[in-house]
């Protein structure tokens, strides 16, 4: 019987780390496809490997939308993480989900649009587990500054992450501007580099996300160019059947 790997406490800082995994944890044999694809590639090329799955999408409000497993994702999660022996990462939406997800997973990752909510951020930091910090599209980004100065006030608060995921221009768009990764790295966390989610297009295809593929090489090249310490992309093995963000997850081709 295997045992569950210990829980990852910190980036490894000294090589690139690609975060990698489909938007929505769909079901163990999606998930599969990807890890056994993403890790070996991986170890191959030096890098190191987390996989990424959402088990609950909160931040879906077309009646359209599908939200995935919910709390019965948090067992396929651990099971695809004890089973590969690779850290995992997912998102929490509420205070109650924290301890929850931290018994499955090594990363809990804070939305962007919920990086301000102070009982969220206090729940996640008080379960020791990394944090994975997604900038608002709408923030400074030394006003992550403030919110790393929040988790670090509770007692037991793991590693802060930060993430960069484009900045909105007007509706439906977002840009990429390089000297948040410069800004936030200043403050002493590491960066970590959204690459898909950056080239989306928000509610631009008639209320859900749309978004522009073809620019994602260009612009993860460009933010390992500029410096940081991890790679975040969403991969599915049939990008244009996924249940959530079609238009901006790769192909393991890709």
């Amino acid at each position: 019987m295997k045992t569950s790997p210990a829980p990852l406490q910190r980036l490894d800082r000294s090589r690139l780390t690609v975060i990698a995994g489909p938007c929505m944890l769909e079901s163990i044999e999606t998930a599969t496809v990807v890890l056994r694809f993403m890790k070996p590639l991986c170890e191959r090329l030096g890098l190191n490997y987390i996989f990424k799955a959402s088990y609950d999408k909160a931040n879906r409000t077309s009646i359209k939308s599908v939200r995935g497993p919910g709390l019965q994702g948090l067992e396929m999660l651990a099971q695809l993480r004890q089973e590969h022996a690779v850290p995992v990462l997912t998102d929490i939406h509420s205070p109650e989900q924290a301890a929850l997800a931290a018994q499955a997973v090594d990363i809990l990752q804070i939305p962007a649009f919920l990086c301000e909510d102070e009982p969220l951020l206090r729940a996640a930091a008080a379960t020791g587990r990394i944090l994975q910090v997604k900038k608002g599209q709408y923030l400074a980004p030394e006003k992550m500054l403030v919110i790393k100065r929040l988790l670090e006030s509770v007692a037991g608060c793991g590693e802060v992450v930060f993430c960069e995921r484009g900045t909105t221009q007007g509706y439906h768009n977002l840009v990429v501007d390089f000297r948040n990764l410069d800004a936030m790295r200043a403050l002493g966390s590491p960066v970590v580099f959204d690459a898909t989610h950056s080239v989306q297009l928000p509610g631009a295809a008639k209320g859900a996300s749309s978004g522009k593929r073809e620019h994602i090489p260009s612009l993860a090249r460009a933010a390992v160019a500029v410096g940081i310490d991890g790679l975040f992309m969403e991969v599915h093995p049939d990008p244009k059947t996924a249940l959530s963000d079609k238009d901006t997850q790769l192909s393991p081709a890709e």
